[in-house]
């Protein structure tokens, strides 16, 4: 080649520099600003990530990656995929969009919101798009086309993203019985429809994003989705497409790709470094176009531009083009190191974030069009980056190396069995049938929020701010006590981040302040990174946990955030196996345990919500994840009393296919997310080998709503139904930081109330 190669970016942040649309959404649904100022922050994030994109000299630049909300939601909206409840048929107002999204009022009538689920095996959650049995479709492209327009208006040309439909189909819910791909021909016509107005508008290409294909497809599957895509390409008014995968290798679809008459293939390298292998296997995919994802978007470690240059060189002779690309959208990294301002020099090298991405992207097309020799002193840089990083003190702590391999091939487990440890909990803790408790957290208050950033500039030393944590754990327990609940929280005051608060307490983490990164809507969170060996130094928890036991004669629940979530819900360092790193977040978090133990405290919890979404996207690899992943788990618990119940609590994903493991977490009570989806997983847990006490979340504390003491019952009846009285615990969803106290205490009274109902029905029968 002669110069450089073309590149390519699959999206942006959409979140803002600061968090500019958390705050301008927040702004808006509290009613403070008007719908315009909304937009005019949403349309200034545009531009900045275009302009961005552009001054890094990226070819393929993205547009409607953007989303008030969620990119799977937007997709729904643009092909008309909308419930009738949304009453809809006039367009979606940014009412109905957000109603869909959150629940609210639509037309006089309270709507409840669509379900939410994570994104594959990321910690973005998605909403799920919900299709009837004969679904009709009603396609508006105006927001493709309207940002299509608003970058070109900035004299930049963008490549159009749109959720493909067979990711669309699977990624939604259908009425039970019925086949997704059964609506896969009229969603085609939908999406050509759009295609087409997107070609009018002046769209030279379009990608597709299928991520659905590096999952585990029966061969009708691809087979459909095979017919689809030729049906799209038979459409003359239609610009040139690219198919995008990414989280994974393309596997069996890899031949179904590479035939498809579409001008691109977009594969990720980083996830799916196999794409390799099967790309030659399959003869490589003749004149079209491959976006190769060599430039990881989901993790945050500088880029090895060495062996990504390497990569790039063996993929030069299966394609008519190699684009340069991110092997996923950068929405789910950081926006600039450039924010980052306490970060320890020796660290800040090894790092990049999204826009530190741009410049890779960009010099890993320079040095494959026109040789290493253009990017020598790039090179250099990342090669000395690497020694740094191999070589510092921060990276290996042998004593934590010693421990682990201390516990070589062992099975952890408690010493009682379930039934023992049963019969021991009902004498300490004399809990009446139906339990109620909450998942951990209450609302993180102004007032608190200020404190805490008071004490964090110094403005407020640490005993007035210990000050306001106990005045705000005497709230909290005062409320509970009033309501009725039976096991108490002490409300997690003093934690901003259910992970984040542990890793700035153990050793091998460093913690970006301006690291943020969305999981939903207007959630953002701020992901540690793990650049080290982990173990703790100092006890975590049990002062505060202590000191809440201590203002009632009620159980209080110690918390803590299990290894696996710790490992997920952080930036992992890639120079170890996963499991490694699990085992040592687990002995670290076991240390907490057996501390809060001898504390006296009678039931804890040890929160995965991470483990779910920690499967393989492939079933193959299911076992071996599960065996280090349960393994790890029981690590941190296996110290714990026959008397000391142990809880765990998982949301917002689909748990069907993980039930089984939670007899290996060796637990008494798990807590799970069941109000949006109507208590559909009673029925994957009452066919598991699980017996152990049940939570199914009974109302949706993601909602704004106060779900009503009828609605409250009707949930209740049937977990009771599928589980039995017996095993049945009353709990919100999640837990309540993101809530209002004018939202929580209503919604807890109603809880206790049904819970009472059904208890005293019990007594009758």
């Amino acid at each position: 080649m002669t110069s450089a190669a073309r590149t390519a970016v699959q999206g942006m942040p959409r979140i803002g520099a600061g968090r500019s649309l958390k705050r301008a959404l927040e702004s808006f649904w509290s009613g403070n600003i008007p719908a315009e100022e909304l937009q005019r922050t949403a349309a200034e994030i545009r531009r900045l990530n275009w302009q961005a994109l552009a001054a890094a000299g990226i070819d393929f630049v993205p547009s409607n990656d953007f989303s008030l909300y969620d990119h799977v939601l937007d997709a729904a909206v643009t092909i008309g995929a909308i419930p009738d409840r949304f009453g809809a048929a006039g367009g979606v107002d940014l009412d109905r969009y957000f109603a869909m999204a959150r629940g609210g009022d639509v037309g006089g009538h309270p709507v409840s919101p669509l379900e939410m689920t994570k994104w594959f095996d990321t910690n973005y959650h998605h909403l799920v798009p919900e299709f009837g049995a004969a679904s009709v479709f009603a396609p508006d492209s105006s927001k493709p086309c309207g940002e299509l327009a608003e970058a070109d208006t900035l004299g930049i040309a963008t490549t159009p993203v749109l959720l493909g439909p067979l990711t669309l189909l699977l990624r939604g819910s259908h009425p039970a019985g019925t086949d997704p791909l059964r609506l896969l021909g009229p969603l085609v016509d939908a999406y050509a429809e759009v295609l087409a107005e997107l070609h009018q508008a002046g769209a030279g290409w379009v990608r597709l994003d299928e991520p659905a294909l590096v999952e585990d497809r029966e061969a009708e599957e691809l087979a459909a989705f095979r017919d689809a895509y030729r049906r799209l390409a038979e459409y003359s008014d239609r610009p040139n497409l690219v198919v995008s995968t990414y989280f994974g290798d393309a596997g069996s679809a890899l031949p179904v790709l590479a035939d498809l008459p579409v001008e691109g293939v977009g594969l990720d390298f980083c996830r799916g470094p196999e794409n390799l292998s099967l790309l030659r296997a399959t003869g490589g995919l003749g004149g079209k176009v491959l976006m190769a994802g060599v430039v990881d978007g989901r993790n945050v470690w500088a880029n090895d531009l060495d062996a990504s240059l390497d990569r790039l060189d063996r993929l030069g002779d299966l394609s008519a083009e190699v684009v340069v690309s991110t092997s996923c959208s950068l929405l789910h990294v950081p926006l600039s190191l450039g924010a980052e301002h306490d970060l320890p020099a020796e660290v800040l090298p090894w790092l990049a974030f999204a826009e530190e991405k741009l410049g890779e992207v960009a010099t890993l097309a320079k040095g494959f069009g026109l040789g290493r020799e253009a990017v020598a002193g790039e090179l250099e840089s990342s090669r000395a980056v690497r020694d740094s990083r191999r070589r510092s003190g921060r990276v290996v702590n042998e004593a934590v190396r010693r421990r682990a391999d201390g516990l070589g091939g062992s099975d952890p487990r408690r010493s009682s069995g379930p039934e023992v440890r049963a019969a021991a909990q009902r004498e300490r803790l004399g809990l009446p049938a139906l339990p109620t408790t909450t998942i951990g957290s209450f609302p993180q208050t102004a007032e608190l929020r200020s404190a805490r950033a008071g004490w964090r500039a110094h403005h407020i030393d640490d005993a007035a701010y210990q000050t306001a944590l106990r005045t705000e754990i005497d709230r909290v327990i005062r409320i509970q006590e009033e309501i009725g609940l039976d096991v108490l929280v002490h409300g997690e005051p003093e934690r901003d981040d259910m992970v984040r608060y542990f890793a700035d307490r153990l050793d091998g983490f460093i913690l970006p302040v301006e690291g943020w990164v969305q999981s939903y809507g207007s959630r953002c969170v701020r992901p540690p990174v793990l650049v080290g060996d982990v173990s703790r130094t100092t006890p975590m928890t049990t002062d505060w946990t202590n000191y809440a036991q201590s203002r009632t004669s009620k159980p209080v629940k110690g918390m803590l955030t299990g290894p696996v979530t710790m490992l997920r819900w952080s930036f992992v360092r890639d120079d170890q196996p996963e499991s490694a790193t699990a085992l040592q977040l687990a002995l670290a978090i076991r240390d907490e345990l057996v501390d809060l133990q001898s504390a006296g405290i009678a039931v804890i919890q040890v929160d995965e919500p991470g483990l779910r979404e920690g499967l393989p996207l492939r079933g193959g690899d299911h076992a071996g994840y599960l065996a280090w992943a349960t393994r790890a788990f029981r690590v941190v618990t296996a110290p714990a009393d026959a008397q000391t119940q142990i809880h765990t609590h998982m949301c917002y994903a689909q748990l069907g296919d993980i039930v089984d493991a939670l007899a290996e977490l060796d637990i008494d009570v798990v807590s799970l997310e069941a109000a949006r989806s109507g208590m559909a997983l009673a029925a994957d847990l009452e066919a598991a080998d699980y017996t152990g006490g049940v939570g199914p979340g009974v109302y949706d504390v993601h909602a704004p709503g106060v779900p009503t003491v009828a609605e409250i019952e009707r949930l209740l009846r049937r977990a009771i139904e599928a589980l039995g009285a017996d095993r049945v615990w009353v709990n919100p969803d999640c837990g309540l930081k993101t809530r209002r106290y004018d939202q929580v205490v209503p919604a807890l009274e109603h809880m206790v109330e049904a819970a009472r109902t059904l208890r005293a029905e019990l007594v009758t029968v």
